[in-house]
This record gives C-alpha cells, sequence and structure tokens, in this order.
C-alpha cells in the first residue's frame, strides 16, 4: 500500500482549487502540473482522501479519456449543472472542456 504524503496531497489540492467552473483536469495532467508525471494513479488515490482536508471541486477531475469516476453517483449531476459537456453517460466531451493550464 502507497502512503500519500503531506506535501503529495496538497500539491495535489492546490491544482484541483484552481480548476476553472466548467472545466476538467485529468489525474495524469494534474500529476504532470505538480512535477509527478508518472503518479497519475497515486493522484486519483489522493483525491479519495481529499474530504479529510475540507471541500475542494475533486469532481472536476476525469481519466485522459474523460471516463468518470465509478459508482460516485454526484459527480455526473456536479458537472452538468457546470454545463460540461459529456459523450455518453460516464464520459465528459474532455476535446472541449479540459482545461488548459498555464503555469504561474
Amino acid at each position: 500500500m502507497v502512503k500519500i504524503d503531506e506535501q503529495f496531497m496538497r500539491s495535489v489540492l492546490n491544482i484541483v482549487d484552481i480548476i476553472p467552473f466548467g472545466r476538467v483536469a485529468t489525474y495524469g495532467q494534474i500529476a504532470k502540473i505538480i512535477g509527478r508525471p508518472r503518479n497519475a494513479r497515486l493522484v486519483g488515490k489522493a483525491l479519495g482522501k481529499s474530504f479529510s482536508y475540507g471541500k475542494h471541486p475533486c469532481h472536476r477531475v476525469v481519466t485522459a479519456t474523460g471516463r468518470l469516476v465509478p459508482g460516485w453517483i454526484d459527480q455526473r449531476p456536479m458537472l452538468m449543472a457546470e454545463g460540461v459537456p459529456f459523450k455518453d453517460e460516464n464520459h465528459v466531451d474532455i476535446k472541449q472542456c479540459q482545461w488548459q493550464w498555464q503555469g504561474i
């Protein structure tokens, strides 16, 4: 079992917090932004524990194909409320709504 350290968690959540309303980012994209390009799965694990760190717009994070988190029934309605376009029931239209991070 991989332990997620505090610095990694904070780095992930800092990026999640700046994903704009109506846009999505991918796990891999966040991993790359924080300088850990090979840790997309670890980003997902961190987001699964994010509830312990307060409120963050984790619903705006999807897979590289736009797939939603399996079993998270609130994610789709939350994204729909932001006007995020969908290709089907379980996939956002990633080409239309992926956030293009410009750096700081």
